[in-house]
């Protein structure tokens, strides 16, 4: 797993497949709780499958963005897992991007 402070107002996660997704996760929202409110572009990359567990971590890293009116975009995602994005309906919860640099300039972009 790899957090980087993209910039100022910026934090890019690449996340792996379990067991370290949860530690990823948890990683990063205890950088939030942290640090300052930042946007966070999430790169899936690294990961062929989510489980319940997996949803629910990324359900309550959006409220916490969300909560602190911040952006969450995931982005890189295999087929497999958009998926279950949409079979689940997530799809129209998460934003997404099609790659990191599309994320990032995206939340450039909105943020300007």
């Amino acid at each position: 797993m790899s957090i980087e402070n993209w910039s100022d107002s910026v934090l890019k996660v690449e996340l792996q497949d379990d067991p370290g997704f949860s530690d990823d996760l948890n990683a990063v929202m205890d950088q939030l709780a942290a640090g300052p409110e930042v946007d966070v572009v999430v790169s899936f990359a690294g990961v062929s499958y989510l489980n319940s567990s997996n949803i629910a971590k990324l359900l309550k890293l959006r409220k916490k963005t969300i909560t602190n009116h911040r952006r969450l975009i995931l982005c890189g995602i295999d087929t497999s897992v958009w998926g279950l994005f949409l079979v689940t309906g997530l799809d129209k919860v998460f934003d997404f991007a099609d790659n990191v640099a599309n994320a990032l300039a995206n939340v450039q972009i909105v943020s300007d």
